[in-house]
């Protein structure tokens, strides 16, 4: 039927043209325009140092340059590294999804009271509202440098994330279910225990192997402002002026990244 509507176009002379965005032209143009003085307004208000930027485009030629070939030698180090990044992205998954039940439930309208609702929304704005590097930027100054302000950036940073799904999971079950249980007199806990969780039991094993595979990404940035892993190993070679050895460390954090990112996917397939 399709073909047989094209050779009709075709004779009439019609051509079919896709259907612009935004129909409305005055509404179209007015976005073009706008986004057109704001590029302008930007670049021309931003304290651009030209001159610096053209100087420093040799030295990252230098800096390009001297990480190749990228050095392995101190392959010791950079295992120290990596096992201190997993351990603390492991740790931080594990408390992350662990408060994130808790929270949701109590973020979750269906299942919690407003008050407690609100709590728990408040909480979950709290912990979504800033990017790790800010976090761990205060639990450095609060705890010190090494992998304990790690774990607390980014456990902060799980329960952000998972919570929020895990509590938009809860509030889309099956509420036949819960009625049922009610029905037959089951209390608060055993419903959330026996009609709740259950539902939402893959969701969360798939939210907590993708969280693992972001918190792994992350602890390579914290640990760049002392908050320990790999990300520390990288900053210290830097300032070594290390580059191939920083050249190596970047490999390994990007064949890191592939593999849990291939398992996490395999892991969500089998579950989701």
């Amino acid at each position: 039927m399709t073909s047989d509507r094209t050779a009709n176009d075709a004779q009439s002379g019609r051509v079919w043209k896709k259907p612009p965005f935004i129909a409305n032209p005055w509404v179209r143009y007015g976005l073009v325009a706008i986004t057109l003085v704001y590029l302008y307004w930007a670049f021309s208000t931003l304290p651009f140092d030209w001159q610096r930027i053209s100087e420093g485009l040799p030295r990252a030629g230098k800096i390009f340059g001297g990480a190749f070939p990228p050095s392995f030698e101190r392959a010791g180090l950079l295992w120290t590294g990596f096992k201190e990044s997993f351990q603390i992205a492991f740790l931080a998954t594990m408390l992350g999804v662990l408060l994130s039940v808790p929270i949701a439930v109590m973020a979750a309208r269906n299942v919690a009271p407003l008050p407690v609702y609100l709590l728990g929304r408040t909480l979950i704005i709290v912990s979504r509202s800033f990017h790790p590097v800010i976090v761990a930027i205060l639990f450095v100054a609060a705890v010190g440098f090494g992998p304990m302000a790690g774990i607390l950036t980014l456990t902060l940073y799980s329960i952000g994330f998972v919570a929020k799904l895990l509590a938009e999971e809860i509030e889309e079950i099956d509420w036949g279910q819960v009625e049922a249980m009610r029905s037959v007199g089951a209390g608060y806990m055993k419903i959330l225990v026996y009609g709740v969780f259950p539902q939402i039991m893959p969701r969360q094993i798939g939210l907590s192997m993708y969280q693992l595979d972001s918190n792994l990404r992350a602890s390579a940035v914290v640990g760049i402002v002392g908050a320990g892993g790999i990300g520390g190993t990288l900053m210290n070679a830097f300032g070594r002026y290390d580059y191939d050895f920083a050249f190596a460390i970047l490999l390994m954090i990007i064949a890191i990244i592939l593999v849990s990112e291939g398992l996490s996917g395999w892991v969500r397939k089998k579950v989701w």
